[in-house]
Parts: C-alpha cells; structure tokens; sequence
C-alpha cells in the first residue's frame, strides 16, 4: 500500500474505484485501523461513483508513530490535566487535509467513524472551504452530557493493552460482545479472525493511548458546528452503548439542516447486514453538494 507524506507525518493509505470520480476520504475511530473499513463497504462506495480513500490516522496501523513524545498521563488527563497530551483532534483533522494536498484534493466528501467522526467534525469547523459533504457515523459533539457511554462499554475500551496475539484477540471478541449491533449479532469465529489479522498488521496500543487523550482534552464542537454550511448526515445506532445515540442527535440539531439516520438494532460496529443502507444514505447527502 503507498504512503502520503501528510503534515510532517507518513499516513498509510489506499484507494477504491477509479481516480477520476468525486474523492470520498474515510476517516476510522480509537485505536482503529483503516482495515476497519471493509474491502466490501468501500467497494459498495466506489459502485457510488466515488474515489474511496481510506488511511491509518497518526499513531496507528502503518502510519507514523509518534513514540518520541513523552509520556502521556492518561488518569491525568481524565482528571482534566492535559499538560502531558501530545496533540488534539484538530492536530488530527490537520493530517487529513495534508492528505488531501499530497493525493491532490482541492475538496472531497469524508465520512468519519466513531472518533473518526469527531475528526470530520474539527476538520469542517476548521477547513470548510476543502468539503464538499460531511457524514459523522456513531459519534458526538464532544459536550461531555451526550454522548456517553455505559460503563461495561467503557469497561471494555480501557481494559489493559493485551500481552500477546491470542489475548489480543480474545480482546478483540469480548469487546464485540459489549460493544457490538444486539440487532445484528456478529459471528465470533468472523470477529477472531479480524482481531487476528489486525494484530498481525499491527500493535500499538500506546498510539490509542495518545488518541484517547486527545479526545479528553479536545474542546466541545457545538457552536462551531453551528456555524456549518455544509451537507451534513449523521448516522447512529439506536443501541449504541459506547456512544449514547444522544451524540449523535446533538450533532445533528447542531449542524443546520442536517439529516439524522439512526438505525434500530445497530451498536458500535457497522453490521454487514446495513452496508447499504448507509452506503445509499452518504451517497445521497453527497448529492446535496
């Protein structure tokens, strides 16, 4: 897969369709690989008539690791002392316009999961003029009162990084159980071997350290996004017990003239079963553009 030189960093990434057609650029979630966007779901896009960009974030996957910075105090920074954290989610929004530049977008249409969505979010607070649609899925303003999830949800996103490959994936299925669509349950032997083949890419639980301190210590999103003249969707589960379907009801009142999507029986994965349902979704907000 190539890399883009991309704000100082190397973002791993790769493409879906032909380069002539609309850029759509997929931003994924904590800790998450660009592998989390399915080879099927990035195809379905590009039958859309979308050049489908999809990338390793900073501190993830392939993509640069920013191991020299020092030590970040994660219970710190959940106490609300963010001296020791290393960067914010606009650091991140600012690597996806250095995609942008290095891929040669003027504008394309992004889609951002989870954090991912937090990160479309900043990126068109910040840099409006290089959007041409926004799509935030499973995700929330950053005001502390919505969005939040169960404890045993939050439970499973901070258990202790694993110390081998079978714990990782014997983390991997037991975050599913917690975290995953109750409506579309998925099948474990499936799960193992995505947890697998995700840690055979890569480990580095350190990276998602960093990214969690950076959610904590990034600031509430809502009048920004207020302030948004920009084709908006927003996708929810209605069982999503890491983020509270509240997080994205905010996120929708908040940006004028959004269209809200919450799917009944969807938790904090995107099921097979609703590809197209949501592919259909993104693909006509974009035409609002």
């Amino acid at each position: 897969m190539p890399r883009a030189n991309a704000n100082g960093l190397q973002l791993e990434y790769d493409t879906f369709g032909s380069p002539t057609d609309d850029p759509l650029v997929l931003v994924m979630g904590l800790g998450a690989q660009m592998t989390n966007w399915s080879v099927p779901f990035c195809e379905l896009l590009a039958a859309q008539g979308f050049h489908v960009v999809r990338f390793d974030n900073r501190d993830i996957g392939l993509s640069s690791y920013l191991d020299d910075l020092p030590k970040t105090d994660l219970q710190a920074a959940f106490a609300g002392d963010f001296s020791t954290v290393p960067y914010l989610l606009a650091d991140l929004a600012d690597d996806v316009v250095g995609l942008f530049d290095a891929l040669g977008f003027d504008t394309a249409h992004v889609v951002g999961a989870s954090m991912g969505g937090m990160i479309v979010q900043q990126l068109a607070i910040d840099h409006p003029d290089r959007l041409r649609s926004m799509c935030s899925i499973m995700s929330t303003t950053g005001d502390r009162t919505v969005g939040q999830g169960t404890p045993e949800a939050m439970a499973a996103l901070m258990r202790p990084p694993a110390q081998s490959r079978d714990e990782a994936i014997e983390t991997g299925v037991a975050a599913q159980q917690v975290i995953g669509s109750p409506g579309y349950p998925a099948n474990e032997e499936e799960v193992r071997a995505k947890s697998a083949a995700a840690y055979d890419r890569a480990f580095h639980p350190v990276g998602m350290l960093r990214q969690m301190a950076a959610i904590l210590a990034s600031p509430d999103r809502t009048e920004g996004l207020r302030s948004l003249q920009l084709p908006t969707l927003v996708v929810h589960g209605a069982a999503d017990p890491l983020v509270a379907v509240s997080g994205g009801e905010a996120t929708a009142a908040a940006v004028p003239d959004a269209t809200l999507l919450v799917l009944p029986g969807m938790g904090h994965d995107i099921p097979v079963a609703l590809y197209d349902t949501i592919v259909e979704a993104i693909a006509t907000n974009t035409k609002r553009a």
